[in-house]
């Protein structure tokens, strides 16, 4: 079974920046739709930004303008750099994928487990 790995997570104070990647796990052929979501403590999961294998890209409201998504087809990787960063961002934030081929089976709606960002103010 394909599996999503995070990593790049941390603590950064408030107006500073990260950078989040995941990978997947096992051999894959394709991938149509990566990107993260994120969960604040007490809230439910939200969208931050999604990408399609073509590099269509799409943004939540609150982080447009401050994140980039990318990929790396060749690697099966996404990114998520994140500039300009507010404690309002801290969040567990979850990598997705839809749509990943393996030789077997075609997955659909895949998470990782998550890696926490905190800002501080």
């Amino acid at each position: 079974q394909v599996q999503l790995v995070e990593s790049g997570g941390g603590l950064v104070q408030s107006g500073g920046s990260l950078r989040l990647s995941c990978t997947t796990s096992g051999r894959v052929l394709n991938i149509h739709l990566m990107g993260w979501y994120r969960q604040a403590p007490g809230k439910q999961r939200e969208l931050v930004a999604t990408i399609t294998k073509s590099r269509s890209t799409d943004y939540a409201d609150s982080v447009q303008g401050r994140f980039t998504i990318s990929r790396d087809n060749a690697k099966n990787t996404v990114y998520l750099q994140m500039d300009s960063l507010k404690p309002e961002d801290t969040a567990v934030y979850y990598c997705y994928a839809d749509r990943v081929t393996t030789p077997t089976t075609l997955e659909r709606n895949l998470y990782g487990q998550g890696t926490q960002v905190s800002v501080s103010s």
